[in-house]
């Protein structure tokens, strides 16, 4: 049985003249061959199956080659384009760095690197998919990336160009390969069929084209599987049933339904699709782009951006020239709504179902707004007429005989109430006649705005924004005090008005206004340095002595007791306090606050510590424990003050086996003589 060669494989192309969309990069290397300005290091990006590893072959192949053609081409005749065909070059290394992407695996490239070429003028080393070698394989490779012998020249390939670093990339010529297009995909499988003497269809071979997304290696796969499948006659229904792949003519049906308002044959339609087991988000997506087709075909110039074969194309112009483009607009707006919401929707089918619903009336829902357009017209005319502007001009008959609007007077413009309006001359006539109007015509989109030199007046007085005009204010007088503040502890009387100021106040002094007094708080006990509330304190004191004589009888009053504390309400919410710090894993705090605790007649809480470390742990929470101890048990004036406990003083401590022996020797003399009789030591 012969074996079987992939397209991909058989006609992969030789020469940079057979590479398919990519001239731009062909073009440069032939260019960068025949000048002799050929990088040390060349980088290929782009998607899969556009020939970056093909460009690579056929550049180290054309370097070595040594009877180049004049367009830059290899001879494929020369030993080394003989070698290189049947995979026996010395000179070409090609690594693959998904599978070798490791320190050592670079260093092993590195070391043969050092040894020259037997044969020709350079060593090529191809990295396929480098983006997979590890950030210390990038490292060790930098060096002799960067400045490598003479006669070595590297070709990385990739399909990630972002996971490279840059480093690597600053050292390299980059080349990004383009996606391939649909017709330049179409023509070489055209030449593949040919070469295989495979009929096949336009239609058939524009559709694998299409499927295949730019890359030609996708192409020619899906082309040797239809080959299979439907032998050497390739039609375009074959492609499609073997792909699995909704036709055109279903979207071009269901646009027909939906123009002519047929909501039944539209959802049978949806349900013949649904039949054959394609997905319905794919037929959304499919009529979005069938109606984005009939947009781009809506103008002659635009038809060129449809990517179809010819025949395709023509039924596209056909449908679109008997699609309105509000229909289209509209229908293309509710599609993609449609698209966006479906992975949200809980019963999808009827999602799709409603959609075209409303795009099977959506041209009833067009017509509809248009009628109503007049009549809305009209009533924003009726509308204006009322407010006072004529919507028909009244005329008169001149001496010739021709009718002229009769003049405006400025008593016209006012108002009915304020003066009565003229009357109009009108010509002697044997029999009365109806007066003649004039219909000035209105524009589609409303009246115009009148110029402001028109001489129209209004015909009310419009109420002004502005208010009313009040008595002027007289100018107030402001006392200003210049006298320094911080001797005497004075306010400052600047801005005050003069009957503001108080009038039983002694001249050169200000009575300072009466203050609650507070109450006085325990004292935290021990001996602390005085705080700025303290400082504060003695300076007002001393400033304010003379005149604060009334307001020590106030501050002297008693407050009354306070009331007493539930010594199980405080143990309770106590205990809770310090469960919560253990569930929050707060063990720290749980070892501080661990203990029992009373309050005192004046509500304070004095809590036991063992050293002063405890003391400043507990500073660091003591606020926001305090609040919510005096939010749960409901008494605002609780405080928790610490105190180190004193150890009571112990004996001699025993730390040596030696202390120990003579500790227990000085209750237990046998002891003693015990360790004599039998030769112990003490150290043991």
């Amino acid at each position: 049985m012969e074996n079987f060669v992939v397209s991909a494989r058989k006609y992969r192309p030789a020469t940079f003249r057979s590479v398919v969309g990519q001239q731009h990069v062909t073009t440069t290397l032939q260019n960068a061959i025949q000048s002799q300005h050929l990088a040390q290091a060349f980088l290929f990006c782009g998607p899969r199956g556009v020939g970056k590893t093909t460009c690579a072959r056929i550049l180290a192949k054309t370097i070595n080659c040594t009877n180049l053609t004049p367009e830059a081409e290899a001879c494929g005749v020369c030993t080394s384009c003989v070698a290189f065909q049947e995979n026996a070059s010395f000179n070409v290394h090609e690594l693959d760095a998904a599978s070798n992407n490791s320190v050592e695996d670079v260093r092993s490239l590195v070391e043969q690197v050092r040894y020259a070429p037997q044969q020709g003028r350079f060593k090529i080393y191809i990295i396929d998919e480098v983006h997979m070698l590890s950030n210390a394989a990038f490292n060790a490779f930098l060096k002799t990336l960067e400045e490598p012998p003479s006669y070595a020249i590297f070709i990385l390939a990739t399909t990630e160009r972002h996971k490279i670093i840059p480093t690597i990339l600053s050292r390299c010529q980059i080349f990004d390969f383009n996606r391939i297009k649909v017709d330049d995909i179409r023509e070489h499988l055209r030449y593949v069929a040919d070469s295989e003497h495979v009929t096949a269809d336009d239609d058939a071979l524009h559709l694998l084209a299409q499927k295949a997304d730019g890359g030609l290696r996708d192409a020619l796969s899906m082309f040797d599987q239809q080959v299979t499948f439907a032998g050497n006659n390739l039609t375009y229904k074959d492609v499609l049933q073997n792909l699995h792949i909704l036709d055109y003519d279903y979207y071009f049906r269901l646009v027909d339904a939906l123009l002519r308002e047929n909501l039944s044959a539209a959802l049978l339609l949806l349900d013949s699709v649904m039949q054959q087991g394609f997905d319905l988000h794919n037929f959304v997506v499919g009529t979005a782009e069938h109606l984005r087709g009939l947009l781009v075909c809506k103008d002659p110039i635009t038809v060129q951006l449809l990517e179809v074969s010819e025949n395709i194309q023509q039924q596209y112009v056909r449908q679109a020239q008997a699609a309105p483009l509000p229909f289209l607009l509209s229908a293309l707006n509710l599609v993609s709504q449609c698209d966006r919401d479906f992975k949200q929707a809980k019963n999808q089918r009827l999602h799709v179902e409603l959609t075209l619903m409303k795009l099977a009336y959506l041209n009833g829902a067009v017509q509809f707004v248009r009628d109503l357009a007049p009549a809305a017209s009209g009533e924003a005319k009726k509308k204006t007429s009322s407010l006072g502007e004529p919507a028909v001009a009244p005329v008169a008959p001149s001496s010739n005989g021709h009718i002229a609007p009769a003049a405006a007077t400025p008593a016209a413009a006012q108002p009915p109430a304020a003066s009565p309006a003229p009357t109009l001359p009108q010509a002697p006539s044997p029999q009365p006649q109806a007066p003649h109007l004039v219909h000035a015509p209105a524009p589609a989109d409303g009246p115009e705005p009148l110029p402001v030199e028109s001489g129209v007046t209004e015909l009310h007085d419009t109420p002004s924004i502005e208010p009313e005009a009040t008595e002027p204010v007289a100018p107030r007088h402001q006392v200003r005090d210049t006298a320094p503040h911080v001797e005497t502890g004075r306010p400052s009387m600047q801005g005050l008005e003069p009957t503001q100021r108080p009038t039983d106040v002694r001249p050169g002094t200000v009575p300072m206004p009466s203050m609650p007094a507070l109450p006085k708080l325990p004292s935290l006990g021990g001996s602390r340095l005085p705080g700025l509330r303290d400082v504060g304190t003695a300076a007002a004191s001393q400033a304010q002595a003379p005149s604060n004589k009334n307001l020590g009888a106030e501050s002297a009053a008693p407050t009354g007791p306070l009331p007493p504390i539930a010594p199980e309400l405080l143990q309770s919410v106590w205990q809770q306090l310090v469960d919560e710090r253990r569930a929050q894993d707060k063990m720290g705090d749980y070892m501080i606050l661990n203990r029992p605790v009373a309050a005192d007649a004046n509500h304070v809480i004095t809590l036991m510590l063992e050293n002063p470390v405890q003391v400043v742990q507990f500073n660091d929470f003591r606020a926001e424990f305090t609040t919510e101890l005096r939010r749960r048990t409901g008494h605002p004036g609780l405080l928790v003050q610490t105190e180190v406990t004193t150890a009571a003083p112990t004996g001699r401590k025993l730390y040596t086996s030696n202390d120990k022996f003579a500790y227990l020797a000085e209750k237990y003399p046998a002891l003693q003589e015990m360790k004599q009789r039998l030769g112990l030591d003490a150290d043991f």
